[in-house]
């Protein structure tokens, strides 16, 4: 069902100081810079910063698993126990997201991409 981890995002309050060190941190700038979200490659991985996420209640990084189909896998986690946190969001460029929550209320990110390579 999840294959594997596709990007984990942090909530910021200040995007401007947020990219400055994650600029550093990963030695790179960002391959995808908007007031919306700003996204960096960190090896095999997507790092990003969400200037929206504490407006969802999200307060912490929540990681984002890669599954084939989000809709099948989202309902089968909540059949497990999970809590399904917002509904499933179109960001764009064909990618779906969606967030449940477990037992002790850690969220659980879920990621489709039209393109599994995600390029």
């Amino acid at each position: 069902m999840l294959t594997e981890l596709g990007s984990v995002i942090y909530p910021t309050s200040d995007l401007e100081k947020d990219r400055s060190l994650w600029s550093v941190a990963s030695g790179a700038m960002p391959y995808f810079d908007t007031p919306f979200y700003v996204g960096f490659r960190v090896g095999d991985q997507e790092v990003g910063l969400d200037p929206n996420a504490s407006s969802e209640g999200v307060t912490q990084p929540v990681a984002y698993w890669l599954t084939a189909d989000l809709h099948a896998a989202r309902e089968e986690l909540i059949a497990a126990g999970a809590r399904p946190v917002g509904e499933v969001a179109d960001v764009g460029q064909g990618i779906l997201l969606a967030r449940v929550a477990d037992a002790t209320g850690n969220l659980i990110g879920l990621m489709q991409r039209s393109d599994p390579e995600g390029s």
